[in-house]
């Protein structure tokens, strides 16, 4: 059990018959039930010096204990993560990010992400408009997809940059490896997608509390089982090229989620690389576009298909 704030109480006449997470609700109110009833979980609360569970019920006389862990810490810290940055001024950098590192802590990973690479590199110089957590992000790519990145180093030029995102102006192109051989040599998803009804930590293509997603792609190259193409984004929703591609029949392939259950090992993910990116820079009001080679686990697997 970790160290931190403990309480005891005692069960009075009046309380017998309480359920524990609603009896603790009335004694400590400034603590949501929701957060009681994960300290039940974790074994933070006792009756009579025993674990129980939510269902469990007080009797009088009972004495419960509740311990508080101390808060954690959640601010980023700078780590001399090397970083690929491919551009950079006062404003704004562009970075390259590699397949498998993580764009902001979470909960259970505050240490080696990109953020924290970031803080170190720029002395602390980012936009604080996301807070603590996800200091100069503009917009994500998922741990598994590699690709350029912008960043915001002031809150002017993220204000700037977001509302581009915003109004769509913004240019976003991937380069990614289906499954199968499309239909039509170029085509639009233009699917809503929300959060997936039978699984919450997976996004989906559904008309009920989704947000309106566009996709837009192009065959650049067919293989007997996979096609190369490459997709441009008129809307930036979670996920949006993995479900999309997953909705119309032709997941990425190596992804997890989104894909057959028999993954591709060889690619740690999805093969999936955000190599362009476009936009007007918030001082100058040039508009500027870099763009990135194909990675080497990308190329690799390409060099891999057969031919159709």
């Amino acid at each position: 059990m970790n160290a931190g704030k403990e309480l005891y109480f005692s069960v009075l006449p009046e309380q017998d018959g309480f359920r524990v997470d609603l009896f603790l609700q009335k004694m400590v109110p400034e603590y949501t039930r929701s957060f009681l009833q994960k300290s039940i979980d974790k074994g933070e609360v006792l009756i009579n010096g025993k674990p129980v569970s939510k269902s469990a019920k007080v009797k009088t006389g009972d004495s419960v204990f509740l311990c508080v862990p101390e808060p954690v810490d959640d601010t980023a810290k700078p780590e001399a993560i090397p970083l690929n940055i491919v551009y950079e001024d006062d404003d704004l950098l562009i970075v390259n990010k590699p397949k498998g590192m993580v764009v902001h802590p979470a909960p259970g990973n505050y240490s080696g992400t990109l953020v924290n690479g970031l803080l170190y590199h720029c002395q602390g110089r980012l936009s604080g408009i996301n807070g603590v957590i996800r200091p100069g992000i503009v917009h994500r790519i998922d741990k598994d997809t590699s690709g350029l990145l912008m960043v915001a180093k002031n809150d002017f030029a993220h204000q700037s940059l977001a509302a581009q995102i915003q109004e769509h102006s913004f240019t976003r192109e991937y380069e990614a490896v289906v499954y199968g051989r499309l239909r039509q040599e170029s085509g639009t998803v233009d699917a809503p997608i929300g959060r997936s009804k039978s699984d919450r930590k997976k996004m989906s293509v559904t008309y009920e509390h989704s947000k309106k997603a566009i996709t837009h792609y192009e065959v650049l190259e067919e293989y007997r089982d996979f096609s190369h193409i490459r997709c441009q984004l008129e809307t930036g929703r979670t996920h949006q090229i993995r479900v999309h591609m997953a909705y119309v029949g032709h997941p990425i392939a190596g992804d997890p989620v989104y894909g057959p259950k028999k993954i591709i090992g060889t690619l740690q993910g999805q093969c999936l690389h955000a190599k362009k990116i476009g936009f007007i820079h918030p001082s100058t009001k040039e508009y500027m576009e870099f763009d990135s080679l194909l990675p080497e686990y990308f190329t690799r697997f390409l060099a891999t298909l057969p031919q159709k």
